[in-house]
Formats: structure tokens, C-alpha cells, sequence
């Protein structure tokens, strides 16, 4: 019986990319081609694998590549982004290893939704807890201070920083709440650099954070209520939600819902109040 497709999807995607492959914007010539696309043995030179091997694997029977085949051939095969990630799905059953994405840049579109919620602060921040950009509700929360410009600042660092904070009910719980969950998403992505410095510069700052991180606690914080203190309006109590950002695991977008309608009418006054840039 012949094999079909369902019986080798990883074969007949390899075929299938193969063959709309442009060989002319590759540097191949198009005479004496039978068929379209590139031939086995031009994407095997390309991958740096066996021809024969390359065949096999269209066959059906050259067995489970490596992450390091399986991204040869991706860039034999010129694969999207998507297409690579098909492929090792093809081939190994999962995805390949995420790439870290140094870039903290926040999309037009992406602003755009932040922009939407327009009583409500919305920012996009890295998993080190800086900042990157935010709404106007967010710029009306968090007034800029000595240690930041525009929109840009650490939270950990702001939160130990702002003497506001320490009217917080019971703000030691609290404290060690945001530590133990900055720990454990810092953790999570590889505690880079940036983690580090963080953490550097409030144990030097703060004496109260130098104790608390030495507990090592952890937690999942990916909703919740926070109250914020302000001078001038009271406190501001807010439900919140963090999702990730698609295609950069870097980023995190975080939504703060005033949690009554007199919350929400303390923000639209913060909103006010703060003068345009």
C-alpha cells in the first residue's frame, strides 16, 4: 500500500515547501527543470545534509531529525517564522526553543489597544518590570518623577521608592507579595542582566527590600486587586490582568480596571489634572 500524506506529514511539507521555492531568486538556473521548486539535492546543499538522507525524510524513512537538522532546514527550505515552528511540531511533536527577543519595541497596533482602554491604565512592560510605554490613564497614574522619563520606569524600583506606597494597608504583606512574584517571573525568563540590576540597585537603596528578597518566596501574579495610594485623591483601587504579548516573550501588557464606579472617577480626575505632553 502506498504511503499518503496523513501517513508522512513531515515529508509532505518538506515536498510541498520545496516545491514553491523560487529557484531563479535562489541563483538557480531554470533549464532542464521537469518540476517546480528546487530539486532534493539543491535543498539537501543548501540544509548541509546528506541527499540521500533528505530524501528519506520526504520519504518517510529518515527518522527524527535534531533541532539543529530541523533548523538547517529551515533555512534550506527559506521558512517563515511559522512554517519553522510547523516543522518542529512535524518532527519532534513541539515547538522549537524560543529565541530570547531583546527588542522591547511596542507596535502601532499594539498602542493602539492600549489607547482603547480609556479609563482604565493600560502599559506594556518587560519581565524585568520596566515600563515601556503605557495610555493616558497610565501616564496620569504613575506622574513621572526624577527617576523616570515619560512613561519609562522600573515598578519594582517605583514601588520602594514612593513614600506614598507605605500608607498601603498592612504594606509589608504587600510588599513581599510584588518581590516573591517579581522573583518568579524574573526566574522564569532566565534572570537576564537587566533582573539583576534591578535587584542591585534596591539592595543598595533599601534595607526593606534587601531583607524580603533574601526569603527567596514565590508566586503567580497574573491577576489580582492593588489599591495605589494618591496625595491628592485618596486611594485608587483597581482589578488587574497581564497577558502576554504575542511574538515577543519579553513583553507583558497589563490592564488595571478601577474596581467601582468611584475608582473610575478618581482616575478620569487623575486624567485631568495631568497636564498634556
Amino acid at each position: 500500500m502506498a504511503m499518503t500524506q496523513n501517513d508522512n506529514p513531515l515529508g509532505a511539507f518538506l515536498k510541498d515547501r520545496r516545491t514553491k521555492l523560487d529557484p531563479v531568486s535562489l541563483g538557480y538556473p531554470l533549464s532542464r527543470r521537469r518540476t517546480p521548486g528546487l530539486r532534493r539535492e539543491e535543498v539537501a546543499l543548501r540544509a548541509n545534509v546528506s541527499a540521500t538522507w533528505y530524501t528519506w525524510l520526504e520519504q518517510g524513512r529518515g527518522g527524527a531529525p535534531s533541532a539543529d537538522v530541523l533548523d538547517r532546514l529551515a533555512r534550506g527550505l527559506s521558512l517563515s517564522a511559522v512554517e519553522r515552528e510547523h516543522l518542529f511540531l512535524l518532527a519532534q511533536n513541539r515547538p522549537p526553543e524560543v529565541k530570547h527577543q531583546e527588542s522591547t519595541e511596542v507596535t502601532p497596533q499594539l498602542q493602539r489597544v492600549l489607547d482603547a482602554f480609556e479609563s482604565s491604565p493600560a502599559f506594556v512592560r518587560t519581565v524585568e518590570w520596566d515600563v515601556v510605554t503605557g495610555n493616558r490613564a497610565a501616564l496620569a497614574l504613575w506622574t513621572p518623577d526624577a527617576s523616570a522619563t515619560g512613561p519609562r520606569f522600573n515598578i519594582l524600583e517605583r514601588f520602594f521608592s514612593n513614600p506614598e506606597n507605605r500608607a498601603i494597608p498592612q504594606w509589608e504583606d504587600v510588599a513581599r507579595g510584588v518581590v516573591a512574584a517579581f522573583r518568579t517571573e524574573s526566574a522564569r525568563a532566565g534572570f537576564t542582566q537587566r533582573a539583576q540590576e534591578v535587584v542591585d540597585t534596591l539592595t543598595l537603596s533599601c534595607p526593606d527590600f534587601q531583607d524580603i528578597w533574601q526569603d527567596h518566596a514565590v508566586i503567580e501574579s497574573h491577576e489580582g486587586v492593588k489599591t495605589f495610594e494618591n496625595t491628592a485623591l485618596g486611594p485608587i483601587t483597581f482589578e488587574y490582568s497581564t497577558f502576554a504579548v504575542d511574538g515577543n516573550p519579553r513583553l507583558r501588557l497589563v490592564v488595571f480596571n478601577p474596581a467601582t464606579a468611584e475608582d473610575k472617577a478618581r482616575v478620569r480626575d487623575l486624567m485631568e489634572r495631568r497636564i498634556e505632553p
